[in-house]
């Protein structure tokens, strides 16, 4: 597990110091552009989360693939997502002239809305290399050569940090053209990261044992499966990310404090979320090449393996959280705007108190969320989230915000969200209906 675990965490690690670090030049810059970025980034993630999980949805058929030893159908598994990948990441781009609308439907200060539309039209044209990356990178991770992934990952993101610092600030010749810098920076580095990626999924050994050049012909049945099971598991992405755009132009309609301290914090939770995103996409490949083995008492036991680390790790988590919020809050201090910085820094450790809390339920959501996922049970991930949100946080928090209540009533309904959902995932694990589950073909019976 940690074998496969550790370069997976690692490269979402380099996703949370881009995060970390575009969040922290954009304090510096502008506190204005440090919270417009948020609300940017959640319209973004709105609409490409379910294309990306969809096209990455070629590692659980690389997995089984290779658990069932037919390496012969990993290529073209790849190439129905890099198919997939090319078509919606150009559909994408219509995102760029709809970014003004889209977000003056949440409300916001009107001197907060053209930052948010100038970094949202920035991110559309980032949709077309991630796809590709995204689809290839299962190619790597299906066959448990995380580290390859490490790789694309840390030169996209160092391409990525380096060009925010000189754009967003306006060093080494380059205009200063702050949030808009820092989107142009990630659309740069997500090139570099799917260049990189193809090539390296082209090379020769791979064309001769895979068919990664071979393969690219469009498969009309494979194709199709792919959507049926990483269509639901894009789905489940996409409401996900939806209720909590819906919170958070909800709490955005709470003020600029408000707003300001529920993307510092949102922050602050990624920065512990997005590495065991990759312990989770370990237990989905095991749970994958496991069930393609036939072996679903190793399936279970790799996904309580992986329980347990992210359980320890969130529980380390959450004592920070706890224990120093104000010195995790001073790194994000400017001098531009100190006032409203000081009705930021007032509120974020009581939400990082709930982030404490709802961390360890996390721990469960996640590693039962991906098993589930690595089997192919993404329709039951999908119902359950789009099931759960709307009573348990969606409108609890806007009838707080429409009757007069504060942002730490909204925490509260986000808190019991998550709890609820590592509950009903936990018992559909112990149920054991994935066990019989498969999203590969069956192979052909050879008379003896």
């Amino acid at each position: 597990m940690i074998k496969l675990a550790l370069p997976l965490v690692v490269s979402q690690s380099f996703m949370t110091v881009q995060v970390f670090v575009d969040t922290l030049l954009l304090s510096w810059h502008d506190p204005l552009e440090m919270a417009a970025s948020f609300p940017a980034v959640m319209w973004y993630w709105l609409f490409f989360g379910v294309l990306q999980v969809t096209a990455g949805y070629t590692s659980t058929f690389v997995a089984q693939y290779t658990g069932a030893g037919r390496p012969h159908r990993v290529g073209p598994a790849v190439w129905q997502g890099i198919h997939f990948a090319v078509v919606a990441g150009l559909l994408f781009m219509v995102v760029a002239p709809l970014a003004p609308f889209l977000i003056s439907l949440g409300g916001h200060a009107a001197e907060i809305q053209p930052l948010e539309a100038t970094y949202l039209r920035c991110l559309a044209f980032a949709g077309l290399p991630m796809l590709v990356m995204s689809a290839v990178n299962g190619f790597f991770s299906g066959r448990g050569h995380t580290w390859t992934v490490l790789g694309i990952e840390a030169f996209g993101t160092g391409v990525n940090v380096v060009l925010a610092c000189l754009l967003i600030f306006g060093r080494a010749g380059f205009p200063e053209m702050g949030i808009a810098g820092a989107g142009w920076a990630t659309v740069v580095g997500s090139w570099a990261s799917a260049l990189l990626a193809v090539g390296l999924m082209m090379r020769r050994r791979y064309r001769a044992e895979f068919g990664t050049a071979s393969g690219w012909k469009p498969e009309r049945e494979l194709f199709g499966r792919l959507m049926k099971y990483g269509g639901p598991a894009g789905m489940q992405v996409f409401l996900d990310v939806l209720v909590f755009h819906l919170f958070t132009q909800l709490v955005g309609r709470l003020g600029d404090a408000a707003l300001g301290a529920t993307t510092l914090t949102v922050r602050f939770n990624m920065i512990a979320f997005l590495p065991m995103m990759g312990l989770g996409q370990s237990i989905a490949i095991l749970v994958g090449q496991r069930l393609g083995e036939n072996r679903p008492d190793l399936a279970e036991k790799s996904t309580y393996t992986g329980l347990r680390w992210m359980f320890g790790y969130m529980c380390v988590v959450a004592l920070i959280y706890i224990s120093v919020p104000t010195l995790l809050v001073s790194a994000f201090e400017s001098d531009k705007d100190h006032d409203k910085f000081l009705a930021i820094a007032a509120v974020v450790p009581t939400l990082l108190t709930f982030v404490a809390f709802y961390s360890l339920a996390d721990s469960i959501n996640l590693s039962f969320s991906f098993a589930l996922r690595g089997a192919g049970d993404t329709k039951f991930v999908t119902l359950l989230t789009f099931s759960l949100a709307w009573p348990l946080m969606v409108i609890p928090t806007a009838l707080a915000v429409y009757l007069g209540g504060n942002v730490y009533w909204c925490w509260v309904f986000a808190t019991l969200h998550i709890i609820g959902m590592s509950v009903c995932f936990w018992y559909r694990f112990r149920s054991g209906k994935w066990k019989s589950m498969r999203v590969i073909e069956q192979a052909p019976t050879v008379p003896v």
